[in-house]
């Protein structure tokens, strides 16, 4: 009896009542207002059969009404219409609907897509008091809760796994990252089709990298413009390539992608079966980064400068966070000589940075599993630019936060170019014990910054170009009706 007592007690303070959702509940009802109140938003899809027993779970332990199926319903429309209730409710004095909206958090459930569509819609609806966000890991990779310290293996749906992800919840810290636009620009090619070509012709991504529409304030005439956004990774060459294949072979056949470990295990496969363990005898050099494009940075108040690029790289990726791949950490610790000789530091990912590496080979990526093994460090940026060479190739693979596409590219034109640019922060939930690490974590940290802080988003934002002014999720990060979102990480 006691220990009934004792969880009633514990789920008392994540329980939202009916009321916050609609009117049926009078307010002289409610108990004292949760501490820890959340919204949880589950992929009943991921995982196998994960993700819907996950779901089953939830809706017993807490109210079924704080608990979505991100197939039935996408999370921009709940959380509009959460907040437009919580802020009724607060004009009309309503002091406990004013402490749910303080305290909110989110729990999501599923890979690092559908993570990466809630950290989208959060962004984008700009909401007053954006809630920190826990992910529960239910995809092949998991790199995000894998980075903040929920792990990378497929979770119990049990009664006591829930409540032990909640006890985490409660005692989690708050951590910001940073949020990366990017934006693809083309002059309108003379015959075919330049849009990206997700696995098997689907819609690739909950990013939804696709073409802006017509009256987008982007929209450029005489131009192909398209845009994106990201948390951890942007990613161009064979990385992308065998993800690729991975997502295409998982449409022809759902079947066999049941399980996390198969998963893993086809993945690697694939990386033997694409070449790339003997890239230099199965890809052209004319394939490799360097040749086809010419890659520019930008430091924080700086000015573009090239970035030299070796000629054997035929990877590149632009890291937010220290986790790729199901948590490899391509980046690694400089030593305190390389920190100092290069201008280099630890992987933070609330600086505004993004760390370049690039890779040979397959081989060259297994060094990651060694202790202190790492990429081969290109540069820390605030801002990337790739420009195509004209004619380098026809298409191209691209990848980002584990979300591939095919790009085409033109080849009678030569104005096609890729940036990325910070675009402020999100909040996430961290276990105390996570790899992620905040520059504010150590005062000496900001010396790669001339010595400045931090401090805010606001003057990087009025400085830049007003085409990164606006993030695009609310209107791109949710599931078109054609899509199959069990085919979605």
């Amino acid at each position: 009896m006691a220990e009934s007592n004792y969880e009633s007690d514990f789920l008392k303070e994540f329980y939202i009542p009916t009321y916050i959702f609609n009117d049926e509940t009078r307010i002289s009802d409610v108990p004292d207002a949760p501490k820890f109140p959340v919204l949880v938003f589950i992929n009943s899809k991921s995982g196998g059969q994960l993700g819907g027993d996950l779901l089953k779970t939830y809706r017993t332990v807490l109210n079924e009404n704080q608990v979505f199926d991100v197939g039935q319903e996408g999370p921009d429309k709940v959380l509009r219409r959460v907040y437009i209730r919580l802020e009724k409710l607060k004009q009309e004095k309503d002091e406990f609907a004013t402490k749910i909206h303080e305290r909110l958090r989110i729990i999501v459930a599923g890979g690092d897509g559908t993570a990466g569509w809630l950290l989208g819609v959060v962004c984008d609806v700009k909401l007053p008091h954006p809630p920190p966000i826990a992910t529960v890991p239910l995809g092949t990779g998991n790199n995000l809760p894998f980075s903040f310290g929920w792990g990378k293996k497929n979770p119990g749906t049990d009664r006591n796994s829930v409540l032990s992800f909640l006890e985490q919840v409660m005692i989690a810290k708050d951590m910001k990252i940073d949020n990366w636009h990017i934006l693809m620009r083309m002059g309108t090619p003379k015959e075919g089709s330049c849009d990206p070509i997700a696995p098997l012709e689907l819609p690739h991504s909950l990013h939804a990298f696709s073409r802006v529409s017509s009256t987008d304030e982007l929209n450029r005439e005489g131009c192909h413009t398209f845009r994106g956004g990201f948390w951890n990774y942007f990613s161009m060459g064979m990385d992308a390539q065998v993800s690729y294949a991975f997502h295409s072979e998982r449409k022809l056949h759902p079947e066999k992608f049941k399980n996390q470990l198969v998963n893993q295990s086809t993945y690697a496969k694939l990386g033997c079966t694409q070449g790339w363990f003997a890239a230099s005898l199965f890809h052209p050099s004319s394939r490799n980064v360097a040749q086809l494009a010419k890659v520019k940075i930008m430091k924080k108040h700086g000015q573009w400068q090239d970035l030299h690029i070796p000629h054997s790289i035929r990877s590149i990726v632009c890291l937010n966070l220290p986790s790729f791949s199901g948590g490899l950490n391509p980046w690694g610790t400089p030593s305190g000589r390389k920190q100092h000789d290069r201008d280099l530091t630890p992987p933070y990912v609330d600086d505004g940075h993004l760390e370049v590496v690039g890779f040979r080979d397959a081989w060259h990526g297994l060094v990651l599993l060694a202790p202190n093994g790492h990429g081969a460090r290109l540069a820390q940026a605030h801002r990337i630019r790739f420009e195509f060479h004209k004619g380098a190739a026809d298409h191209t693979y691209m990848r980002i936060d584990g979300e591939p596409w095919k790009q085409p590219l033109p080849i009678d034109d030569d104005t096609v170019v890729v940036e990325i640019s910070h675009h402020g922060q999100v909040n996430m939930l961290a276990t105390q014990n996570c790899r992620s690490k905040s520059v504010h974590d150590n005062p000496s940290s900001t010396s790669h910054h001339n010595g400045e802080e931090d401090d805010s988003d606001e003057e990087d934002s009025r400085n830049e170009a007003d085409e990164f002014r606006k993030f695009g999720a609310a209107g791109t990060f949710r599931i078109p009706d054609e899509v199959d979102i069990s085919q979605l990480s």
